[in-house]
């Protein structure tokens, strides 16, 4: 048994973790005949979670740092429910060493590799160095001591441009810095160890040369205390947004032969070379020509672990439990059988049309889809309010088939058939990417998302689409699902880009509505439909769309291949939910809390300038001057807790002299 891991019988599980990782374990434990102890913040205590699990503790208010991130809270909630053993989930404390010891120091076994091995793949340039000993290929690069910003300037232009830039003991994006011009790379380095200080209280950045076109691949590994290694297969990671994965599937589809063996070979070698014990991951950049690089190691169990699941019928939370337990693995390589093809697509409160602005708010309608080879998991229902406080992630939706091209075809068919009301979610931009030719090809690499942007709107809306929001907005806020009396109604929309259009809605009889825009007349029938839902028809054809918003405000439409979203600007209407840009009044996009004030009453400001920088949902979110002018009024505080709509500033226009 590896030095530092406790492990032993237990029949206790406290999951310290929420959302819908919480729930998937808590069946897991169940399935193992085990009880199993959930733990909830001030904002979850009505979570799917909570009911599923046989107890549940409370940890404190609804900020993490006071509840899901705080170690002395979470280990009293095991102490006082009688768990023997905790499930750290992924995310929050789960590749936390100093949380592993203290689940040793208080007697309850931690399920997942010892602190040790944590410490040892959680630091980067260990990592790496453990890598190379293994005789795992590594990426060129740059992992010693010497921290100085000019000799890491000197080790990057020796390495060759462009160049990553890494924070050397944390993960998730977070002091990560693509640099390719080299008149940026000294600020780049500063900016890189300023980040990873205030995320992981350690500035040390590591180098390496990026690679252009690169895939992303893992693979999973599953080992025991008596020596055992096993690999699960791979998994394709590449699409991803601001270096988190999005779509991710397995087997990994178009790779060589030789280099998909090679690849699973070196993580088992890695996993035995440093003692490993648990569910981990190897995650390797592979290119086009077959040669893959070590990447980084993770001491956890993985978001994207039902695919493996799915295509193994291998269950990795309850091996995680069975390890934990001191049980040795059951089975050999040779019994480890791939079946079809399996894509998860993680669907995540945030608005495409927004630049991915996280959301937040209450679900008042949900519907899943089902059908064959279908899993969600999933930790959320009608009446749950997504908090600020949180990821953006709401599911992962599993689709299985006898090949690709059946699980794509099971997966957008499935995305379609979601619904979820009121929230935007980024639903529509997975069904995009799913679509498009590259992924269907299998034309692959980290930069995919960045070549596939959110198709929001067309350049030119049909001006029937135009005329469908018309439509919506005439219904009043409060009903959502039928027309009002009060027509005939005049409106003016906006719809970005500086387009707008002003139209007339009337009724011509019971359930019948025309919309005049420059004397071109649009009639629809309304139909009944669900909430979320406009049904219409137009032309003797019925369509059915999605929307979400507000009728009278802002409202987003699903038209097939893309969303139009739409602004009312009306004189009467109650649209200015948004920036005023004319009147110069920003407003918070979003519910967060305000984590830095720039900007001061009084101040001359330019187009552009940073005003303030919101936190929600793990990201920050700068407010900028849509103008030159002066600073008239200024409610932000740091660390004051707002909601979305929530005037921060005031502007009084000046002469702008950015052009």
């Amino acid at each position: 048994m590896t030095a530092g891991m406790t492990s032993g019988d237990f029949d206790t599980v406290l999951i310290a973790g929420r959302g819908e990782i919480a729930c998937r374990i808590v069946r897991a434990v169940h399935a193992e005949g085990m009880t199993a102890i959930a733990v909830y913040s001030d904002a979850d205590m009505h979570s799917p979670h909570v009911r599923l699990a046989d107890r549940a503790v409370p940890i404190g208010p609804a900020p993490a740092a006071e509840s899901y991130l705080n170690i002395p809270r979470i280990i009293d909630a095991a102490r006082r429910s009688g768990a023997g053993a905790i499930h750290p989930g992924y995310g929050f404390l789960s590749e936390n060493a100093g949380f592993a010891e203290a689940c040793a120091e208080a007697g309850i076994v931690f399920i997942g590799p010892s602190a040790g091995i944590m410490r040892l793949m959680g630091d980067k340039s260990a990592a790496r160095q453990a890598a190379i000993a293994a005789g795992v290929p590594c990426i060129p690069g740059y992992d010693g001591d010497d921290q100085d910003p000019a000799a890491l300037a000197a080790r990057a232009r020796e390495i060759g441009f462009p160049v990553m830039i890494k924070a050397a003991a944390g993960g998730g994006g977070r002091g990560m810095r693509l640099v390719g011009d080299p008149a940026r790379l000294e600020e780049a380095i500063a900016s890189a160890r300023n980040e990873a200080a205030n995320a992981f209280g350690d500035g040390r950045l590591l180098l390496e040369r990026a690679l252009s076109a690169a895939r992303h691949v893992e693979v999973q590994v599953l080992a025991d205390a008596h020596g055992h290694v096993l690999h699960l297969g791979e998994r394709d990671c590449s699409l991803q947004r601001r270096h988190q994965k999005i779509i991710e599937e397995s087997p990994a589809p178009a790779i060589p032969v030789a280099s998909r063996q090679a690849m699973r070979d070196a993580a088992v070698a890695l996993a035995r070379s440093v003692g490993y014990v648990g569910a981990g991951t190897v995650e390797f950049l592979l290119k086009d020509n077959g040669d893959f690089f070590f990447l980084e190691m993770n001491t956890r169990l993985q978001v994207e672990h039902p695919v493996t699941e799915t295509i193994t019928g291998i269950d990795i939370v309850s091996w995680q439990l069975r390890i934990a337990a001191g049980e040795a693995l059951a089975l050999r390589q040779e019994d480890i059988a791939f079946r079809g093809h399996a894509i998860e697509a993680r669907l995540c409160a945030e608005d495409p049309a927004r630049n991915f602005l996280p959301v937040s708010g209450r679900i008042e309608a949900l519907n899943w889809p089902d059908g064959p080879g279908l899993r969600i998991d999933h930790g959320i229902e009608a009446g749950t309010e997504i908090s600020s406080h949180y990821d953006s992630l709401l599911a992962k939706i599993v689709a299985h088939g006898r090949d690709r091209r059946q699980a794509i075809r099971r997966l957008r068919r499935a995305l379609a058939r979601l619904r979820l009301f009121p929230l935007v979610t980024n639903r529509h931009y997975l069904l995009q990417l799913l679509e498009s030719e590259a992924f269907r090809h299998a034309r692959l690499d980290t930069a995919f998302c960045t070549a596939h942007p959110p198709v929001v709107a067309p350049e030119t809306p049909e001006a029937a689409d135009i005329a469908l929001h018309g439509l919506l907005h005439a219904l009043p806020p409060e009903a959502g699902e039928r027309i009002g009396p009060a027509l005939p109604r005049p409106l003016r929309l906006a719809f970005g880009d500086g387009l707008t259009a002003a139209m007339t809605v009337t009724a011509s009889e019971a359930g019948h509505y025309d919309i005049d825009i420059d004397g071109e007349t649009f009639s629809f029938r309304v139909m009944p439909s669900d909430p979320g839902r406009l049904a219409v028809i137009r032309d003797d054809i019925r369509d059915s769309y999605s929307w979400h918003g507000r009728p009278g405000a802002e409202i987003l439409i699903d038209h097939g291949p893309y969303m139009l979203h739409s602004r009312n600007i009306s004189l009467d209407g109650p649209g200015h939910s948004g920036q005023d840009t004319e009147n110069g009044q920003i407003l918070a996009p979003i519910t967060g809390r305000v984590v830095e004030v720039r900007a001061r009453k009084g101040e001359h400001v330019r187009r552009g300038t940073v005003l303030a920088v919101l936190e929600a949902m793990k990201m920050e979110h700068a407010l900028t001057a849509p103008f030159a002018g002066r600073i008239a009024v200024c409610n932000a505080i740091p660390g004051q807790q707002v909601a979305g709509g929530t005037p921060l500033f005031g502007i009084e226009r000046e002469e702008d002299d950015d052009g």
